[in-house]
């Protein structure tokens, strides 16, 4: 199936990229006008911010509706920013207490994406290759195979084990299923995150330091415990989790059942603040918004 092919830079000073998200300048800006349906917002030069399509890393910033900024344990969430960077050409990065990066070397680094439109948010949801040997013409739609994304961002942090795979309907099925090989052999291996990942094992909520400091989770599930937590004072009981998740709607489609339902009922919670999710992550294809 086609996606659109956009050659350009990778450029990094002034923004807080982390393992999933970068920011993209192409040669030629007006090709984000090729896009159909949402537009990807750019800044004034024309740069808009990537999400790496079908991986998810942990948080190095995430700022809920309610509260403080947080993020998830920081030696995975750094190591999956700095492995995202390196891999992208950059070294020496500086950032500032914010977690702005002041100074690299070198400032811009060439590269690719493949990609069909922009999420909700207007970030260009997209396939990240680097280098100036791109397999096509730029602004014409190519045929993305395995090969083109072995040769991507995305497959590489899952390789690594810095990455869950997060799976939503627009992923062609080819590439998903070779997501999912690259993710379940980094898990066999134990590598990056996944001897101290809980997602499957369970995790036993005390407060928002357990999300923030110690519980290596899935972080769509960060996210949303994060933002529960938030609502709910810093309560963690999560008797009123479910409902929550039911009243925020994340439909997904459980590929081994053939079944359309909804993030609630993929949860297990016991003793009322000790939570699991019971399928394997690439078991589950989320739906768009």
């Amino acid at each position: 199936m086609p996606m659109l092919l956009i050659k350009g830079t990778y450029k990094i000073v002034g923004a807080s990229p982390d393992g999933d998200s970068v920011r993209f300048y192409p040669d030629d800006p007006k090709q984000w006008d090729l896009l159909r349906g949402r537009r990807v917002r750019r800044n004034r030069k024309g740069g808009a911010q990537l999400r790496l399509d079908g991986i998810d890393t942990l948080e190095t910033h995430y700022r809920p509706p309610r509260g403080p900024e947080l993020h998830q344990p920081p030696p995975f969430a750094d190591k999956a920013a700095e492995e995202l960077l390196s891999w992208l050409g950059f070294e020496d990065v500086q950032r500032n207490s914010d977690g702005i990066v002041t100074s690299s070397d070198p400032e811009s680094t060439p590269g690719y994406i493949f990609t069909r439109g922009a999420d909700v948010n207007g970030r260009c949801v997209a396939l990240a290759g680097r280098g100036t040997d791109a397999p096509g013409t730029s602004g014409r739609p190519v045929d993305v195979t395995v090969g083109h994304l072995r040769e991507t961002a995305n497959h590489h942090q899952l390789t690594e084990g810095l990455a869950y795979p997060t799976f939503y309907r627009k992923l062609f099925a080819d590439l998903r299923q070779e997501m999912t090989t690259a993710a379940q052999q980094a898990r066999q291996a134990n590598k990056g995150l996944w001897p101290k990942d809980q997602t499957l094992s369970g995790v036993k909520l005390q407060g928002m330091s357990t999300l923030t400091d110690h519980a290596v989770l899935w972080p769509k599930l960060f996210r949303r415990l994060a933002d529960y937590l938030q609502l709910n004072d810093g309560d963690p009981s999560l008797e009123g989790f479910p409902a929550y998740l039911e009243q925020r709607d994340d439909r997904l489609f459980i590929l081994s059942t053939g079944q359309w339902t909804g993030l609630d009922t993929v949860i297990d919670i016991t003793n009322g603040n000790t939570l699991k999710v019971v399928h394997a992550l690439e078991d589950l294809v989320f739906d768009e918004k």
